[in-house]
């Protein structure tokens, strides 16, 4: 494929803050100097103001209510299609992939991002993909794509999610730093206040980690619907001095820069940027064992990595981080060389260039 000569669309369902929307503002970052045109659809979001600052397009379309809407949306992205002219559709959402299937079938190039594992819609999610290129954001997602959507395996690739690296814009949290001061170990947890992100597991941790190392805190970094859930949480064990809700962060790699570990207790992922951002400013983690995550963390050399749901088995391997120095220090060294060898930004760069020129 001559990629100057292409007219991109970016089809996804938002562009709010999330992982999915990372990936479409790092795509238009890549490919914005290499393409004739890019533009962006979505239902709009805080991040639509990025695409402006980056001088890139963004028509707003509705969100599906109703079936009725479906042919609504559909009309609206055919004539985006026309007047944009159009030579490539990337979708990142499965209805996206369903409104351009519809609408183009094998007619226009069209590639899809998988960024979760998924159980449901069977027959609709082989509909959309069928005459797609499909690029899994790790080989969980690609394996659950084949063995249970049944897409060929040979329509999917793999294409790690990374993230750019820590600009060195680093900004003070005096919060963190007093806790610093007064000789605390601290642990922070950033995400989605929501059932996926399994705060509760970690927040029941806490007793048990404090019982052994009480010079430790603990603040959570993120906003959603489960806040307060977990502000109750907090109450009932009687921990409120001992953990600090942020709310929800920007600056992820200079709060995490401040951390002295990373916990992520998420209950199901794609393929999360959590790991690799912690990685980014030389931070290791404790993560669940689930989909995508194995792959970026290997269990004791720059990690470790736990069973969901498991408080008991946070504790415990936050006590083990804890508890040598030396080992902690050898696990960040092989933490941040890992970011640079398989998930940096320059990494993903490369090889979604490599792709759409294979086309």
């Amino acid at each position: 494929m001559d990629l100057g000569k292409q007219n991109i669309l970016f089809f996804t369902r938002t562009m709010m803050l999330g992982g999915t929307e990372n990936v479409v503002l790092q795509l238009c970052e890549v490919f914005k100097p290499k393409v004739n045109k890019i533009v962006v659809c979505s239902c709009g979001g805080v991040n639509v103001e990025k695409l402006t600052e980056m001088g890139i397009r963004h028509y707003q379309i509705p969100d599906i209510s109703s079936k009725k809407d479906i042919f609504k949306i559909c009309r609206t992205v055919k004539q985006i299609v026309e007047k944009e002219q159009i030579t490539v559709i990337h979708s990142h959402h499965r209805m996206a992939a369903f409104y351009t299937e519809i609408l183009f079938g094998s007619s226009i190039i069209k590639i899809a991002n998988a960024h979760n594992t998924f159980f449901d819609k069977k027959l609709l999610t082989k509909f959309v993909y069928k005459h797609t290129k499909v690029i899994a954001v790790g080989e969980m997602v690609k394996k659950n794509l084949v063995d249970y959507f049944k897409i060929p395996e040979k329509q999917v690739s793999v294409i790690h999610n990374a993230v750019k690296p820590f600009d060195g814009n680093y900004l003070e949290d005096k919060y963190i730093r007093k806790l610093h001061d007064d000789g605390n170990f601290v642990v922070g947890n950033i995400g989605r206040l929501s059932e996926q992100k399994g705060m509760e597991y970690f927040i029941e941790s806490i007793p048990k980690i404090l019982k052994k190392y009480p010079r430790t805190r603990f603040v959570i970094a993120g906003n959603g619907e489960d806040e307060q859930k977990l502000f109750n949480l907090v109450k009932k064990l009687g921990i409120e001095e001992c953990i600090k809700f942020l709310g929800y962060r920007k600056d992820v790699q200079n709060l995490m820069s401040q951390l002295d570990l990373i916990v992520l207790s998420s209950l199901w992922e794609g393929l999360p940027l959590t790991p690799i951002e912690a990685y980014s400013v030389g931070r290791t983690i404790v993560a669940t064992r689930v989909d995508g995550t194995p792959e970026i963390v290997r269990d004791g050399v720059d990690g470790y990595l736990i069973d969901p749901k498991n408080s008991e088995q946070i504790a415990d391997a936050v006590c083990k981080v804890i508890e040598i120095d030396e080992k902690r220090a050898r696990m960040e060294m092989n933490a941040k060389e890992r970011y640079v060898q398989e998930f940096s930004f320059a990494q993903l760069a490369e090889k979604y260039s490599r792709f759409y020129e294979e086309l």
